[in-house]
């Protein structure tokens, strides 16, 4: 493929996050998209109980047993002439580390907003990571079948809570029994909810003629009203500053109906982002035209499929192109790995893959070569794309196998468990192993599944620290000698816990904040460093 034929390929690529609090919708709205695009043909809802279905994109057994995702799935669809990946993300806060690096391998943010709540804890969170990153916004306000706040003041939230200036496209006609559609301000055309209906509107608008007789009085007042306000006091649509995260295009409707969402998608395709140039860790940027094929490793996922004990690294491509067998370098290790098994997905339905290119994302069959983070380029000269972001953990709990028969079956899940970037694992000298986690759910899902993945039944001791820091050793690989292990035990006292990480490198628990202040003040020779700077 030539750089002319790269580069109209490349143009019909999107990748975009869609990211929200827990029950906005998220995971609904995913699966009506990939209803429009043919990728399934019936939407499992997470509330339809009785009749088994549950959502496409929530494929673990946890996931359909609490109606909730807890981790991240990679959808890929045709629509309209565009290639899209789809990342559904953990809405929960605990699950937040996961969510925060699928915002690494995209170009663009869905932010799925409930309209009767408005903007909730998470969704500050996820936004000010997409505000850091300079990922362009498109905010789709959902459930508005249900009663909802004032779309004005919904508008509002998004300037005043978030610091993001709104555009609305579409315009929502009522809410919950009295909802009756959607106005569509840049296609001047009504959407009639019930009676799934387009109405064209003539050069005047709302305020013509057309809707007398179709919408109640008072939510065509409303309407009008609310239209008004925006030609007059609304911010104009503005592409560049879409595209530069400065201004977010809003859509009302509703993703359980399926009302509202083919507006926003042709939209959005028409406005958002094809891949661009990616950082890499020392300040350059790699072209997504270039001949030499590069990308990361941004998740790790075993046992998709528990009849195979499989594992998958999920690769967002970055430039040129992929072929199946071709072989790579692992920038971590400068060692070559042949990429042989690859595939696409959709949730849990995968398909074997030849070819892929810059802006799509591939999963290759892992036997532990890769990590979380880890770049992947042909070549001479490394490529290291920026690493991922880190949280340090929060909760620890000691872990034992309840049956030491199945200790193999313990440690190879703790291993792969701890491969996936959801938790951290460590180990005390006496080789007891210990676990972090950002939040309580991480810890049940990490019993849930080593048990009924690997049948390796548990106990978990929760320990009494919420802090840990790691000591810089001085050692080019962060390892310590046994002389300075032993001095740094005479230090430690019974609000401490020293551990090692699975690189060996040192760090140590602490209880709360006041016994770090308290270690750092009596030690300023240990220099300690968080997670980040590890």
């Amino acid at each position: 493929m030539n750089r002319t034929q790269l580069a109209e390929e490349l143009e019909k690529r999107r990748i975009f996050g869609i990211i929200s609090h827990p029950d906005a919708g998220k995971t609904t709205l995913t699966e009506k998209l990939l209803l429009h695009g043919g990728a399934i043909h019936q939407a499992g809802t997470v509330k339809a109980r009785k009749n088994s279905k549950f959502a496409t994109s929530d494929w673990m057994e946890i996931e359909k047993q609490r109606g909730i995702s807890v981790t991240s799935s990679v959808m890929q669809f045709d629509y309209a002439g565009k290639v899209i990946s789809i990342m559904d993300t953990p809405g929960h806060n605990d699950f937040g580390e996961d969510t925060y690096r699928i915002l690494t391998s995209v170009d663009s943010a869905v932010m799925v907003i409930d309209a009767a709540k408005g903007i909730e804890a998470q969704t500050r969170k996820l936004f000010a990571v997409c505000k850091m990153r300079g990922i362009p916004i498109f905010t789709f306000m959902n459930k508005l079948d249900r009663e909802a706040k004032d779309p004005l003041d919904l508008l509002s939230e998004l300037e005043e809570i978030l610091g993001m200036p709104a555009t609305a496209i579409t315009w929502p006609i009522g809410s919950g029994m009295n909802f009756q559609g959607v106005y569509c301000l840049t296609r001047n055309e009504v959407y009639l909810f019930r009676e799934k209906q387009t109405i064209k509107l003539g050069d005047q608008g709302v305020f013509g003629p057309e809707l007398e007789d179709v919408i109640t009085i008072n939510n065509l007042k409303a309407l009008r009203e609310g239209v008004e306000l925006l030609e007059g006091a609304g911010y104009p649509m503005d592409e560049e500053l879409v595209l530069s995260g400065e201004l977010t295009p809003v859509f009302f409707g509703s993703a359980l109906a399926d009302f509202g969402v083919t507006v926003f998608l042709e939209h959005f395709l028409q406005w958002s982002p094809a891949p661009g140039p990616r950082k890499t860790a020392d300040g350059n940027e790699v072209d997504p035209l270039s001949d030499r094929f590069s990308g990361f490793v941004f998740k790790i996922q075993a046992n998709m499929n528990p009849a195979h004990r499989d594992r998958l690294a999920f690769i967002r491509i970055c430039s040129g192109e992929f072929e199946r067998g071709m072989t790579v370098n692992l920038a971590r290790t400068g060692k070559p790995i042949k990429l042989a098994q690859s595939t696409q997905l959709m949730a849990n339905e995968r398909a074997n893959v030849d070819s892929a290119m810059a802006g799509d994302v591939i999963g290759i069959y892992d036997t532990g070569n890769f990590m979380v983070g880890d770049s992947i380029y042909t070549g001479k000269d490394r490529i290291e794309f920026e690493p991922l972001p880190t949280f340090p953990p929060e909760i620890f709990s000691l872990v034992l196998p309840k049956d030491t028969m199945k200790a193999k079956q313990f440690q190879k899940g703790v291993q792969q468990l701890a491969q996936e970037g959801a938790i951290q694992v460590y180990h005390n000298e006496y080789n007891e192993t210990v676990i972090g986690a950002v939040g309580q759910l991480q810890i049940e899902v990490f019993q849930y599944r080593l048990e009924n993945e690997y049948n390796a039944l548990v106990r978990m001791n929760p320990l009494d620290y919420t802090l840990a820091r790691w000591v810089k050793t001085g050692s080019e690989d962060g390892t310590a000698t046994p002389d300075q292990l032993d001095h740094l035990k005479m230090k430690l006292d019974g609000r401490t816990m020293l551990v090692f990480d699975r690189f060996e490198r040192p760090l140590i628990l602490f209880a709360n904040q006041f016994a770090l202040t308290y270690f750092k003040e009596r030690h300023p020779e240990v220099e300690l460093l968080e997670a980040t700077e590890v």
